[in-house]
């Protein structure tokens, strides 16, 4: 089967004659498996069926989002810099139309991803530009498709171009990871965050989970490690997974937050 991908969860896999017995992404409480058990498609038959649809969130910044919805409903983002572009988080579509668009637009310096829930179809994404991939070394189990593109960071920061820093926050996933760009928002900053910080829904709150589906929390400490990590980094903005962002004052949002969340957690509700 040509690099068969998890209907559920979107991760692709080697090429091989049979479909995997199992995807070990969606087999494990930070995801799941549905009821109709679990199915496989290939790039082929996905872009026949899907297309990406794109938006401009901001200027520089690009949202890439597969329409009809796809695996857990990923999006991606990407960056324009004076120092090249940047694909953060990845879609498991990548057609024709979309290497086109990327393209004129500058191709691509690099990719980054903030967990494995976005690793989908990241070597197709790196051959097709010749791009590497930054993946935080903590959570190298978890890449279903070995590649030479990867390259594997250990520290808690890194920048990948002038103005991009990488910070290993943890929590959902231990290499867990969000991308502070600071000459976004008129120069005030932002944080891409997958769903590492996750904007609520009334989008003047973030949230902190070690599983989203199944709604299982992270630690109190965990949760103050991470507001910790980010505090005396300047952004307004917060893009995070899902469609939903928090459009000012976001850092104050985050730190907020994290201390309604810690008093939740001590709390004894009636």
């Amino acid at each position: 089967m040509a690099t068969p991908i998890c209907v559920t969860c979107g991760t692709s896999f080697p090429d091989r004659p049979a479909p995997p017995p199992r995807c070990p992404i969606c087999d494990e409480e930070r995801q799941y498996v549905p009821a109709s058990g679990q199915s496989w498609t290939t790039p082929d038959a996905l872009a026949a069926s899907h297309a990406n649809a794109w938006r401009q969130a901001e200027p520089g910044l690009f949202e890439i989002e597969t329409h009809p919805r796809f695996g857990i409903g990923q999006r991606a983002f990407l960056l324009r810099t004076p120092h090249g572009n940047v694909l953060w988080d990845c879609v498991a579509l990548l057609d024709p139309a979309t290497v086109e668009l990327v393209r004129a637009l500058g191709g691509l310096a690099g990719i980054a991803i903030s967990h494995p829930h976005y690793y989908t179809t990241m070597p197709d994404w790196a051959a097709a530009f010749d791009a590497p991939v930054y993946l935080h070394a903590r959570d190298r189990d978890w890449v279903m498709r070995p590649d030479d593109r990867v390259v594997f960071w250990e520290e808690d920061e890194r920048t990948i171009l002038p103005g991009l820093d990488l910070l290993r926050l943890g929590g959902h996933f231990p290499g867990g990871t969000v991308l502070h760009w600071q000459d976004a928002a008129e120069g005030r900053g932002a944080l891409l965050a997958g769903d590492i910080v996750q904007p609520g829904a009334d989008r003047k709150s973030v949230s902190f989970l070690w599983s989203y589906p199944n709604w299982l929390p992270l630690s109190g400490a965990t949760v103050a490690r991470i507001a910790a990590r980010l505090e005396g980094r300047a952004f307004a903005r917060l893009y995070g997974a899902f469609g939903l962002h928090i459009a000012e004052d976001a850092s104050a949002v985050v730190s907020r937050s994290a201390a309604r969340y810690r008093a939740l957690l001590e709390q004894d509700q009636p």
